[in-house]
């Protein structure tokens, strides 16, 4: 259990994500006191993988779903269990084709994308 009183988010997928985009906007501030087109464009891919990686973790379970989880999958290295069959509401799972779609905020299963 998480030494914090509040679900943090603090996942695996979440500190990777943060590590690699850091690091590549930390490279393009070096390219742009260099004045170096290459090191802008290698600090940007940086941080393009930087999504693809955190998005893949978290398709993978190691993310947390949108909004609180119970106290006993607060750690950080603690897997999603219900990540493969998608989060409702979730940008990343509704891009995989996962879940259940939203609209206007409210549930529409049984509709187009419905899983039976």
């Amino acid at each position: 259990m998480s030494a914090h009183l509040h679900d943090e988010g603090h996942t695996v997928a979440g500190w990777t994500g943060f590590v690699l985009a850091i690091t590549g906007v930390t490279v393009v501030g070096a390219g742009v006191c260099a004045v170096s087109p290459l090191l802008w464009g290698s600090g940007a891919g940086l941080v393009l993988i930087s999504v693809v990686v955190t998005w893949a973790l978290h398709l993978a379970g190691w993310g947390k779903p949108p909004g609180r989880r119970p106290v006993g999958e607060w750690g950080w290295r603690v897997r999603d269990s219900s990540a493969r069959s998608g989060h409702p509401g979730c940008v990343g799972c509704r891009l995989a084709r996962r879940g259940r779609p939203m609209a206007a905020g409210r549930d529409v299963s049984g509709g187009p994308y419905a899983r039976e």
